[in-house]
């Protein structure tokens, strides 16, 4: 909360942020290395999708 300069705008950070943090974190003990790996190509691919982002060469 410190580097916040009021509780709506930690708010609004956090609110923005877990929806953020849902999409591209995944459980991984819960999973094989491949798929893990399927699903965060696939998550990054969505993400790249939705907010115009180009990949790096």
């Amino acid at each position: 909360m410190k580097s916040f300069k009021s509780a709506e705008q930690a708010q609004r950070f956090l609110s923005a942020h877990s929806m953020i943090y849902g999409h591209l974190r995944h459980r991984r003990h819960l999973m094989t290395a491949g798929e893990y790996q399927r699903v965060r190509t696939k998550a990054f691919r969505i993400w790249q999708q939705e907010t115009c982002a180009e990949a790096a060469p």
